[in-house]
């Protein structure tokens, strides 16, 4: 006789959460919604941040701290607190303990270090208020170690598991400038003593087995998208409202050098210069230091063809996917990249840098194409044989949507995720 299955209580620690719309913030509201309604309890314990750059700059944008509940789950938002000057400390000490990293028995010293600032006061009275109260805790962003460090130390001394879903940026083949952040002594120490490490590709899990993390506490579980809001858009209202009426292509990220968005434009400039002066650039997302100005560089033809929507609805983005002729991210900085999959249920092609674990989330040639990253030449010549040649366009966007309907739903995704929690819970999960 099959054992019942008891009630999981689960902590979620997610540094950006929900309204925040941060890919990691997404899946943790997608996998806590369907735990709750298979009966478990979740709580997730996140900040007050809602731009990224709130936990070092106390200019950028917040949400009001406190408790509330989402999709099912108690929301507890813990303010952070900074360092006098820590707008410009935070990036002076990443790069600190990014070369202090090279040093054996560094750890130590590293973890105090991480929680210097940003901090959360309120955190540890709050942890230890709930001792009993949770069978297991699952974090993520391993770059956001403030949280985890502490996180970790409470969750061994309660006894329960650790789990953590890194994100961990590789960046491009052979350059460690990216990964080195990601990857610090303290980071690879937490997840060797983590239960089980959930990762997004093969890539990452390669990677973090060449770092010393035992391969059977790996579990690739990646990110999912819900199908249907692919086709929620009106691409004819999203055209008429901003006059586009020749070629489109479209980039959803932070507008940042590493996300490839200063590539998007300059390759923008080639395709004009080549003739393709009908073509419209849209990018939705945030600004980051440097945008402005390279945007401001451009020829005034090219400058005028782009659209920029900061802070752009959900509803206005997939009007934006519906209007699309083509999805382009070059980015050097995504784990997996869930904009990829949403692209794809709108049916369009995509364009992304082999960087990261992007080359195992694109086939190069079948649903999209790759190029390298900060190549610009080669971004333009992706984008005008994708804009020359419909067909094509066509049939690659229809093998990402065929991709995501068999592997990456949210319901595919929270199967791996929910076996996850019942192999470290001694718990029978249900047949998937």
């Amino acid at each position: 006789m099959a054992r019942e299955r008891r009630r999981w209580r689960i902590l979620h620690v997610v540094q950006l959460y929900h309204p925040v719309p941060s890919g990691a913030a997404r899946a943790f509201a997608e996998w806590g919604e369907r735990l709750v309604a298979d009966g478990h309890q979740v709580t997730v314990l996140t900040t007050d941040a809602y731009d990224l750059e709130w936990l070092w700059d106390g200019r950028r944008r917040s949400v009001p701290a406190g408790e509330d509940a989402w999709r099912g789950a108690q929301v507890v938002r813990l303010p952070v607190r900074r360092a006098p000057g820590t707008r410009w400390l935070y990036p002076v000490l990443r790069r600190g303990m990014a070369e202090l990293s090279r040093l054996p028995g560094s750890a130590p010293l590293l973890r105090r270090l991480a929680c210097l600032t940003p901090w959360q006061p309120d955190l540890p009275c709050w942890l230890a208020a709930h001792a009993d109260a949770f069978d297991v805790v699952h974090g993520t962003n391993i770059t956001l170690d403030f949280a985890l460090v502490p996180l970790q130390r409470f969750a061994q001394r309660a006894g329960i598991p650790f789990l953590c879903t890194p994100f961990v940026h590789l960046g491009v083949p052979g350059d460690a400038g990216v990964a080195r952040y990601y990857t610090m002594r303290h980071q690879l120490a937490l997840l060797r003593r983590s239960a089980r490490v959930l990762t997004m590709t093969g890539i990452e899990q390669a990677a973090l087995v060449a770092r010393g993390i035992a391969p059977e506490r790996l579990r690739r579980v990646g990110v999912g998208v819900d199908p249907a809001e692919g086709r929620a858009g009106d691409g004819a209202r999203f055209r008429a409202q901003h006059q586009i009426h020749g070629p489109l292509v479209l980039s959803v990220g932070a507008l940042a050098r590493d996300k490839g968005a200063h590539d998007l434009l300059a390759a923008l400039a080639q395709l004009h210069a080549a003739g393709h002066a009908d073509a419209r650039l849209v990018m939705i997302g945030a600004p980051w230091p440097g945008f402005a100005a390279a945007l401001d560089a451009l020829p005034p033809a090219p400058r005028a063809a782009v659209l920029v929507l900061p802070y752009a609805s959900d509803a206005v983005k997939y009007d934006a996917y519906a209007a699309a002729d083509v999805f382009a991210l070059p980015s050097r900085t995504d784990s997996f990249g869930i904009v990829y999959l949403e692209a794809w249920c709108a049916g369009l092609p995509v364009i992304g840098a082999r960087a990261g674990g992007v080359p195992d989330v694109i086939t190069d040639g079948s649903d999209g194409i790759l190029v390298p990253f900060g190549d610009v030449p080669a971004l333009a010549g992706a984008l005008a044989r994708l804009l020359r040649d419909p067909a094509l366009a066509r049939r690659m966007g229809a093998a990402g949507r065929a991709r995501v309907l068999a592997h990456h739903t949210w319901d595919h995704v929270y199967r791996r995720v929910q076996a996850v929690y019942a192999e470290v819970l001694g718990d029978p999960a249900p047949p998937g």
